[in-house]
């Protein structure tokens, strides 16, 4: 027997966070802790949102202390206010950043600390024992999908590891996808987040066992990424290819579920010891990643899947060849340079990342099993 879970409800279009609100307010909450960052807080959506608030008679909070790589001390100081400010729900603007620590916020002002006792791979969900508030997310990005998912995720302080919290009561009550709130976005950050939303949906589609939906919507999921992440790169006002794309991040948060790959596995150590921004950590290993798998051994429905994502790309991007060659190439025509060594990573740091690879959670999932040699092989091959 297997149990198969879909997220949350989702609201799409324009207008959806005015109805958005308008259904928190019918809910019976009054006063929500509005978490974002520095970055959208000084382009004013903080303010923005505030005042939506206040036009549904809601009295917001604004916390903005997020580390585009969340730290425990991100959720530790939104905790407090959150309970400073009698706070009863929780509304998460932006990407995954202000996301992970909304969630993760909920758990702290509820449950005694460390976050690293909250460390799922350990099974610290059981810790997780006092009723969670609401959370409702509002992404100005689309990349994680962090607005279906169920989990947080924090550099924690007692091993300086990017560590996923989870608990079935963290998914968001409500997703609110509005395309013109993503319009700001710098054409970097659309092509880091958009190749995010990707690498999801390519992972899980080639993480192993049978979930005929992930993979249905993990296919869709990339072919939406391929017709449009290149058109928000050249035109970030385009509200029809931005609604596609927010689209294909929760698409790819669902799909997801399935599991996961090597390619976060090398993502994670290279935001915690380097400071890489997810999304890029991930599109900068991607191509490495799948290179790996087609010089490996593989069975006649591994390679069939290697074949399905090659398809995508020739039929979407006119690139025809190796699908590891396919991904460089659409990488690299989104303004993004291939190359560890170009972001800062050098050669000393491999080993130190390969070692915390091996303990990130993510590669149980990978299409083959992989271990500390193969992550080495890898980093070297992107640097």
């Amino acid at each position: 027997m297997v149990q198969y879970n879909f997220p949350t409800t989702i609201l799409f279009g324009e207008g959806s966070l005015s109805e958005g609100l308008r259904r928190i307010k019918k809910m019976g909450l009054h006063r929500p802790l509005i978490v974002t960052d520095e970055t959208l807080l000084k382009l004013g959506m903080g303010d923005f949102l505030k005042k939506e608030c206040e036009q549904h008679q809601l009295v917001a909070t604004v916390f903005s202390d997020v580390h585009p790589n969340p730290i425990e001390e991100d959720v530790i100081l939104g905790a407090k206010l959150y309970s400073q400010e009698r706070c009863d729900c929780v509304i998460a603007l932006g990407g995954g950043a202000p996301m992970d620590v909304a969630k993760v916020i909920l758990i702290a002002a509820t449950h005694e600390g460390p976050l690293s006792k909250f460390d799922d791979a350990k099974g610290g969900d059981k810790y997780i024992v006092n009723p969670l508030a609401p959370i409702f997310a509002v992404p100005t990005t689309a990349g994680t999908g962090s607005e279906v998912g169920r989990a947080g995720v924090i550099i924690v302080k007692d091993t300086g590891l990017k560590t996923v919290i989870f608990h079935p009561t963290l998914l968001p009550t409500l997703a609110i996808l509005e395309p013109s709130l993503t319009v700001n976005l710098p054409a970097h950050m659309t092509a880091a987040t958009g190749v995010d939303a990707f690498t999801h949906a390519i992972e899980a589609y080639f993480a192993p066992g049978f979930h005929p939906m992930a993979d249905g919507i993990a296919l869709e999921a990339m072919d939406l990424v391929l017709k449009n992440l290149s058109l928000v790169v050249e035109d970030g006002k385009n509200l029809e290819a931005r609604g596609k794309m927010l689209l294909a991040a929760s698409m790819g948060a669902t799909a997801f579920q399935k599991g996961l790959g090597m390619v976060h596995s090398m993502a994670h150590p290279l935001s915690s010891e380097c400071g890489l921004h997810h999304g890029l950590a991930n599109a900068v290993c991607l191509p490495g990643c799948v290179e790996f798998l087609e010089n490996s051994t593989l069975t006649t429905d591994q390679k069939i899947r290697l074949l399905k994502v090659s398809s995508l790309f020739e039929s979407n991007v006119l690139d025809k060849g190796k699908l590891s060659q396919s991904i460089r190439n659409w990488t690299e025509s989104l303004g993004i340079k291939i190359g560890l060594s170009n972001h800062g990573v050098s050669k000393e740091n491999i080993e130190v990342l390969s070692d915390k690879a091996v303990l990130d959670g993510c590669h149980q999932t990978n299409m083959i099993p992989v271990n500390k040699g193969d992550f080495v092989q890898v980093f070297n091959s992107v640097m």
